[in-house]
């Protein structure tokens, strides 16, 4: 059975999974529900060699409707490709917010880390500063409460009554090294990017952390640096500035004996001399980082119980959105309970960028309305949680275990070959299957056995008319090929076999 199980998987299912995944990379959802709904069990493939998956694919072109319709067929969200990346990471690797905000939702894992650098989804998004990225990995630590600026920067006390909030934890998450002990904000204020910078250090990002020497890394600038080090070579003066008004140390040297300063001469960042050379003086006030989002924590709590792709644009709304004037109003934001649809609470969670507002404390964002601070948002009454759905794929059989041994079952059109067709051409396994040519022919049906995970199916090509006898001795004809075909070497499957049974049909 296992060998069965082999040989569907590399010849049967190989063609399927290389159209799924050239859909996944292309964008072309259509095409990516048509083959899913034909075999669910096909979001499981993976390319030869570097392991990617559609869900790969998609994740890093931005795909997100395909990356939800791949996770609703049951893959593992948490999937790693050859050196240990998920989509959540190639999401982040390349800022496309829209799939991470959707990987989020279905709660991703955003702890897992490369093989080979032990970087997370963090450290990607920071590398590359994906401010909008970073905003959404840390939506889960990040509670709606209008003091959290206060309690981060110890102003007022972590009371009991702030719920969903450990502070240790998001530190441990931000903070968390990879190999060598670089931390995100080594990374971003390497690249530059103040943005991230700022939105790191807003969050607890730790401005002392210094680099190790783990004898697998060629680090330049020396082991024992701090991000101000780190920030020193990349020349970027925003970087620096708020790393030194957030308390880096100007006088800590590295490994190498380097301050951040001699780090800055030593790459020719000439323009940083003045700023390294002595701390301002007095204390700069530093406005919060307009990626800070209270409210996101209570809109992701909501869509992922009661859902957020509801649409009822074909219905008569009595209460539409008043942003997208298609969706129901499920949620209300606290403060001015003005309504919206779910989905488009999160996009303007997701996409503001607004440091302050009128009426709001830091990090809330603007009524689009009333221009009110919105912290958080509270489900409407008649919004009911959604029921849990069994993944299609755990009601079919494991993928791809052909047999012939079995009862017959009734043939089903497929979506691959135009109704009333059947295929007369097949080729030698070494090449593609997609070269199989597709003839008109009324009483003939493509049964989905054809290696697509149902091992109880009669052959795969049977002729409605013909009569018993010529049916059976085609079954007869098939089980005997494919019992020969596990001896056989030459590259040939019993699909050929089964074909030279179907052009002999006439002499029976």
């Amino acid at each position: 059975m296992r060998f069965f199980s082999l040989v569907g998987n590399s010849f049967g299912c190989s063609a399927s999974g290389e159209r799924l995944v050239s859909a996944a990379r292309d964008g072309d959802l259509q095409e990516a529900k048509a083959l899913l709904d034909y075999n669910p069990r096909l979001a499981r493939y993976s390319t030869f060699g570097v392991r990617n998956s559609p869900l790969h694919y998609s994740a890093a072109q931005g795909h997100h409707e395909i990356v939800s319709l791949l996770i609703e067929s049951g893959v593992d969200i948490n999937l790693r490709n050859y050196r240990g990346q998920t989509a959540l990471m190639q999401a982040c690797r390349y800022g496309h917010w829209e799939v991470v905000q959707t990987l989020i939702i279905f709660k991703a894992n955003i702890h897992k880390a490369d093989y080979l650098n032990g970087g997370t989804a963090l450290h990607l998004a920071a590398l590359n500063g994906h401010s909008q990225s970073i905003r959404l990995l840390l939506a889960d630590y990040i509670p709606s409460v209008p003091n959290f600026c206060s309690i981060l920067r110890k102003r007022v006390k972590n009371e009991d009554s702030v719920s969903g909030f450990d502070e240790d934890a998001l530190c441990q998450v931000i903070n968390k090294p990879a190999d060598g002990g670089i931390t995100a904000l080594h990374m971003a204020a390497l690249n530059g990017h103040s943005e991230a910078v700022q939105l790191l250090l807003d969050l607890g990002a730790s401005v002392s952390d210094i680099t190790v020497e783990d004898g697998t890394t060629i680090d330049l600038i020396g082991a024992g640096s701090t991000p101000l080090h780190y920030a020193a070579c990349g020349g970027n003066a925003q970087c620096c500035q708020l790393l030194i008004a957030r308390g880096a140390s100007l006088t800590t040297e590295n490994a190498n004996g380097w301050s951040p300063l001699m780090v800055a001469r030593s790459w020719h960042r000439e323009w940083l001399e003045e700023i390294l050379s002595r701390r301002p003086e007095g204390q700069p006030r530093l406005q919060p980082s307009p990626y800070i989002c209270l409210p996101l924590m209570s809109i992701v709590n909501i869509a992922r119980e009661c859902g957020w792709k509801s649409c009822d644009s074909h219905n008569t709304c009595v209460d539409p959105c008043v942003v997208c004037l298609e969706r129901r109003c499920t949620v209300a934001a606290e403060g001015c309970f003005h309504e919206f649809c779910t989905r488009c609470a999160l996009y303007l969670c997701s996409t503001n960028r607004t440091s302050a507002v009128a009426h709001g404390p830091p990090g809330s964002i603007a009524c689009p309305l009333c221009r009110h601070g919105i912290v958080s948002f509270v489900k409407l009454k008649d919004l009911k949680p959604i029921g849990k759905e069994i993944p299609r794929t755990s009601l079919s059989l494991p993928f791809c275990t052909c047999s012939a041994d079995g009862p017959e079952m009734a043939s089903l059109e497929t979506p691959f070959c135009k109704p009333d067709s059947y295929c007369v051409q097949i080729t030698p396994l070494g090449s593609s299957f997609r070269s199989l040519s597709c003839q008109r022919f009324p009483s003939m049906r493509l049964s989905p056995g054809l290696c697509m995970g149902t091992p109880d199916t009669s052959p795969s090509l049977v002729p409605r008319t013909v009569d018993r006898n010529v049916r059976e001795h085609l079954v007869r004809c098939s089980r005997l090929n494919l019992k020969r075909s596990t001896s056989q070497t030459d590259g040939r499957s019993w699909f050929c076999s089964l074909n030279q049974c179907i052009a002999t049909e006439t002499s029976f």
